[in-house]
Parts: C-alpha cells; sequence; structure tokens
C-alpha cells in the first residue's frame, strides 16, 4: 500500500513525462480497437453489400461472376436470362418478391441498371436497411432516372438535369442515345455500395433506347379502367414493359425452404441453362479470396502496438537515468533494493492501465464520430457496443505486454540501487 501511494505520488511529480507516455499508449490502443473493429465490421458489411435477398439468378456462369456483375457492376455476362423464364420462375409458390435487373448501358463510367419499382421496395444492405431517398423518389414515367450519391457528386447533378445514356459499359461506350434522354427525378441516400455510382431507370426505358417498344400490349385499355388499384398495376406494366431479356434477377422467399427448393430447381431448369446463387454464402468465399486485406490490417495492428511499447520503454529507461538521484535518496531512508523494483514494476503498471482506459474512451468517441461516414463513404456498418471478448483479451495483452516492458527499466533499478548504495550520483 505505501508503494502504491509513493508510486501514484511520483507519477504525479513526473506529470509531463508520464502524460506523454500515456497519450502514447491510448492511441496505440484506440487504433487498435478501431481497427480490430473495423476489421471485423468491414467484413460484415462485405458480407452484407446485398443483404435480405435471398436467390440472385442469372445465366448459368460462376458464382463469384454472377455476383461481381449482378451486385458489384464488375465484368458482364455472356448470356441473359429470358423474359418468359423470369415469370414462369417468379411465379412459383414461395416467392415474396423478385425484382428484375438489366445492364449494359453506362453514362459516363458509371453504371445503368434498368429495374422496376420493387427494386426501390425491396433493395437492402448492410444490416437489412432500405434504400432512401435524399432528394426526389422514384421513377414514375420511362424517361426519369435515378442516380446514387456518387453520381449526383461526382459529376455534380441536380434533379431536374437531363442525362444521355451510352451504350456499353464503363468508358467504353460507344454509342449514345440522344434520342432518350432522361430526367434526374430522385437522388438516393449514400449506402457505400455499388448502387451509388448507379444510375437507375425503368425496365421499360432499356427496351426504349434499344429500338423496342415502351408500351406492352395492354396499354391501350388503361384509360377505359377506373380502379385506383387497377391502374397502378398498369402504371407498373409501363415502367417494366416485356423485355426479351434480362440479365439477372433477385428473389425474396417466404421461408429458407422455398430457398433452397427453388434453388435446386433454378440450376436443375432446362429450358435455359440458369445459375441461382445465395449472395451471403457466395459474398464470404469472395471475402476468403481477398484474405490479405484482413491479414495487412493485422499485422498493422500489431506494429501499432508494438511501437507504442518500444516508446514507453524508451521514455521509462530516458527518465530512469534521471531518476538516480531520486532512487539514491529513497536509498537513504531505508527502501531496499526490491522495494525500488517493485516501485518501478508499479509505476509502469499504472501507466499502461490508465493509458488502456483513456484509449478505450478515444475509441468509442471515434467509433461515434465516424460511424455515419463510413457507413456513407466505405459501406462500413459500424457496430457500436460493448468490447467483445477478444477485445477485452487484446487489452489484457497490452496490459501484460507493458508490464513486462516496465520490468526493464525496475531491473536497472534495482542494479542501480546496489551499485549507487547511498551515496548521490549525477
Amino acid at each position: 500500500m505505501i508503494l502504491t501511494k509513493l508510486a501514484y505520488k511520483s507519477l504525479l511529480n513526473r506529470r509531463a513525462s508520464v502524460l506523454l507516455t500515456l497519450f502514447t499508449i491510448a492511441i496505440s490502443v484506440m487504433l487498435l480497437l478501431n481497427i480490430e473493429r473495423i476489421r471485423v465490421d468491414a467484413k460484415s458489411s462485405f458480407s452484407n453489400t446485398i443483404s435480405g435477398t435471398d436467390l440472385i439468378v442469372g445465366a448459368r456462369t460462376g458464382d463469384i461472376q454472377l455476383l461481381l456483375s449482378s451486385v458489384f457492376r464488375i465484368g458482364h455476362t455472356n448470356n441473359a436470362v429470358s423474359w418468359q423464364s423470369y415469370e414462369y420462375i417468379t411465379h412459383q409458390r414461395g416467392v415474396k418478391w423478385s425484382i428484375p435487373i438489366s445492364l449494359g448501358d453506362s453514362h459516363k463510367g458509371q453504371a445503368v441498371l434498368g429495374t422496376t419499382l420493387d427494386y426501390f421496395a425491396h433493395y437492402q444492405f448492410a444490416k437489412k436497411q432500405h434504400l432512401t431517398f435524399n432528394q426526389g423518389h422514384a421513377f414514375t414515367a420511362i424517361n426519369e432516372v435515378v442516380i446514387g450519391s456518387d453520381v449526383a457528386n461526382s459529376l455534380s447533378y441536380k434533379l431536374g438535369d437531363q442525362i444521355v445514356i451510352s451504350h456499353g459499359m464503363g468508358n467504353a461506350s460507344f454509342h449514345h442515345h440522344k434520342d432518350n434522354p432522361f430526367k434526374v427525378i430522385g437522388i438516393l441516400n449514400a449506402t457505400g455500395t455499388p448502387v451509388d455510382k448507379t444510375l437507375h431507370i425503368p425496365l421499360a426505358a432499356i427496351d426504349l433506347i434499344h429500338g423496342g417498344s415502351a408500351h406492352n400490349e395492354h396499354d391501350e385499355h388503361d384509360e377505359h379502367d377506373e380502379h385506383d388499384e387497377h391502374d397502378e398495376h398498369e402504371k407498373h406494366n409501363d415502367l417494366t414493359g416485356h423485355p426479351k431479356q434480362i440479365t439477372a434477377f433477385l428473389m425474396g422467399f417466404d421461408s429458407p425452404l422455398y430457398t433452397l427448393q427453388i434453388r435446386r430447381n433454378i440450376n436443375q431448369y432446362k429450358k435455359e441453362a440458369l445459375l441461382g446463387i445465395m449472395p451471403t454464402v457466395t459474398l464470404k468465399e469472395l471475402w476468403q479470396m481477398l484474405a490479405i486485406v484482413e491479414k495487412v490490417l493485422l499485422l498493422f495492428s500489431g506494429v501499432v502496438v508494438l511501437v507504442s511499447l518500444l516508446g514507453m520503454l524508451t521514455t521509462l529507461l530516458a527518465n530512469l537515468n534521471q531518476r538516480r538521484r531520486e532512487l539514491a535518496i529513497l536509498r537513504s531512508v531505508g527502501a531496499r533494493p526490491w522495494q525500488l523494483f517493485t516501485l518501478i514494476s508499479i509505476e509502469s503498471l499504472f501507466t499502461t492501465l490508465l493509458g488502456c482506459i483513456v484509449g478505450s474512451a478515444l475509441y468509442y468517441l471515434v467509433m461515434l464520430l465516424a460511424s455515419s461516414y463510413l457507413q456513407s463513404h466505405a459501406g462500413i456498418s459500424v457496430n457500436i457496443a460493448m468490447l467483445s471478448y477478444y477485445e477485452l483479451t487484446l487489452i489484457g495483452v497490452i496490459m501484460a505486454a507493458g508490464f513486462i516492458i516496465g520490468l526493464i527499466p525496475a531491473t536497472r533499478a534495482y542494479f542501480y540501487s546496489l551499485s549507487d548504495g547511498m551515496s548521490i550520483k549525477i
């Protein structure tokens, strides 16, 4: 107890250097916890780039290739899905909703996606978050476009602007559909997913800009229908049309049992070669291919802690050389060498403990301030919760490492006290 009080007063007496050491440890703990939480949440968010979707169906390729083309807009599929197959599959028992998507066009390097109003109702990302509008609303006419936040920011678009779609993906587009400009009717909030870099137009518009008809064979009867519900259905059909084929479609089911059953039926579908994938499973497989990212983050975390501990050791050793007079005075009043050893050890343990506490507090502060930014710009949905068992273990390891590091100056203090005796050397 006496040594503890003495260690506390000694730390107060050297508060400038102690605060510097404590700050170094606190920053390293904060960085370690932040990197660890971002690593875990980045993996979770990557696995939830598309959320709440049970199946993605497209032409038979590879699981990852279908995922990359339909969700990340990377690459393309060689074949498409016929509209007849889409309607047949989506009318099976247990299908809760479906979203057809058609890719292949672009605008200034950004992907254009043809879809239906169901896209805005059922598409989810992160932890089952729905798409929301920063400005405007979903398209209601065939010549309207809804753009992602990155498209709006990078190209400085606002509501009412006219956009010309080009045929071809990325910057390799070779034909501009100048006869069919689209009006920006909605701007989505940032999601941190490929949705931010996508322009969304009605599925019927894909046929229109490629020389097809924007209306289906039932459109001529719309004006004779007096029921609002039927009018809404016909309006939906106007925006959908009857395309010959689509790139892929997303599906949600009433039960996981239907998911497995229909996935098996799709993969055995005889009319055309189709592939049904479960996006959550395929995303995890893709993350395993990118495991080097996770390893780099872990390595960076270890380097941060090592540098901070070495910094603490350097500070303690530098201070110890200046404290030889203090140690000699303590010896002169009866302190034993082992007591000086214990004193220095307690001081280093106190410093490490306070550094961990302050670092944990800074960690929560940074997470609270950065959570919305990480979600909107990096697509990382941060889970701000109590420290996990693994994170507490990391702090325990830092405490143990700090204590072991403190034994080095404590040992030197022990031998200093033996060699200096009760004399005061400078």
